[in-house]
């Protein structure tokens, strides 16, 4: 089994990711592999509504990019974790970019997400965390994916870089995440 984790933060060591390793950490103590690849800072763009993922149903979009190689990770995954830091009570340009494509990428090639388990994670500083929750789950329910509950939203509150790591309850949420997706990825491997 393996997860893969796209950080949406062009802070590559930031807040963002601070939260996605601790439940990283909690996959790899249940056995499950897990890769960490950095979508913030990419040049990359959203859907431009093209069709062309739809014609030729390759599993990829027609814009040669990096989304393409994120894409391909997401297919060869079991689970799928996404990050993003809370801009303007939204997800990062670069997550952005990546649920537009993937998901349409997805839905032209007979919904090749479809009962993978997927999970958010988000940093904030203070509010807005919630529509940038609400955006990452709503991708994954589009994709008809498998979304682990945890104690709390996953969120994780801190501006300074690795200040979400003095967030307890942050931590927790991230940790239980991390063990209700292994959980969940044992069950449904059986």
């Amino acid at each position: 089994m393996k997860v893969v984790a796209f950080n949406g933060s062009p802070r590559k060591d930031g807040n963002t990711f601070e939260l996605l390793n601790i439940v990283l950490q909690e996959l790899e103590k249940e056995g499950i592999s897990t890769e960490f690849i950095q979508v913030g800072k990419q040049k990359v763009r959203g859907c431009i509504a093209c069709y062309k993922c739809f014609k030729k149903k390759n599993k990829r979009c027609s814009i040669d990019d990096f989304i393409n190689e994120c894409i391909a990770k997401m297919v060869e995954a079991d689970g799928i974790l996404l990050g993003s830091p809370t801009y303007f009570c939204n997800v990062s340009t670069e997550m952005k970019a990546l649920i537009e494509r993937a998901g349409m990428v997805s839905r032209a090639n007979d919904d090749m997400f479809k009962r993978k388990v997927g999970a958010a994670v988000v940093a904030v500083r203070r509010a807005g965390a919630i529509p940038v929750f609400q955006a990452l789950n709503t991708f994954f329910t589009f994709a008809q994916m498998i979304i682990p509950g945890s104690s709390y939203w996953n969120l994780g509150v801190g501006r300074e870089k690795k200040e979400v790591l003095k967030d307890e309850e942050g931590i927790r949420t991230m940790q239980v995440l991390g063990q209700n997706m292994a959980w969940l990825l044992k069950k449904l491997a059986k």
